[in-house]
């Protein structure tokens, strides 16, 4: 009997890890509340610099949430479809948002998987908003464009004010999150 208890002693302990399964409550409140900031950025920020089209942050939020987070492309995607919805609450097109700021959330959680580290700097916040801030505005040209086209009532903004927004914004996006990215980074791990 002494002996079989050493031997159950004696065996290897398994610990059982659970793994994760959709977004904790923080994850949502961090969404919730940085797609909230974006939506008063571009409001306040944008109602200042207007040139037909107003710069969107609600990306930057998107682009900085996913860069904490770490989110799986189909909740990426749900992400980029919040942040669609709530761009509708805004002036201009209606409904294209949605579907530009669903491409630009699924391209920025793919362009996080590209190694982009020198050393112990990651280039993957500037680097990663800046292009998927790209793809959301070329993605957003392209269906204004076709809808136009294809007999929507709507007005095309003329493509070379289109080119300086979109750069503009993905500039002025990939700095904000690029400054914002390390702070809350340490925040957000020392919960």
């Amino acid at each position: 009997m002494e002996k079989r208890t050493q031997e159950q002693n004696a065996q290897k302990r398994v610990v059982a890890v659970q793994e994760k399964k959709g977004l904790g409550i923080s994850e949502i409140l961090l969404i919730g509340i940085l797609l909230a900031a974006g939506a008063v950025l571009k409001f306040f920020v944008g109602s200042v610099i207007n040139f037909g089209m107003k710069p969107n942050f609600i990306i930057a939020m998107y682009c900085l949430v996913m860069l904490l987070i770490r989110p799986k492309v189909y909740e990426a995607a749900i992400i980029g479809l919040l942040a669609g919805a709530i761009c509708q609450f805004f002036p201009g097109q209606p409904y294209i948002n949605i579907a530009s700021e669903l491409v630009g959330a699924v391209a920025m959680v793919l362009l996080m998987k590209i190694p982009m580290k020198i050393g112990k700097f990651s280039l993957a916040p500037v680097v990663c908003t800046f292009l998927a801030t790209l793809v959301s505005g070329f993605a957003f040209i392209g269906i204004m464009y076709l809808m136009y086209y294809t007999g929507a009532d709507i007005t095309p903004t003329p493509l070379a004010a289109f080119m300086a927004i979109i750069f503009g914004t993905a500039t002025i996006n990939a700095v904000i999150v690029q400054v914002l990215f390390p702070p809350l980074k340490l925040a957000f791990r020392r919960k």
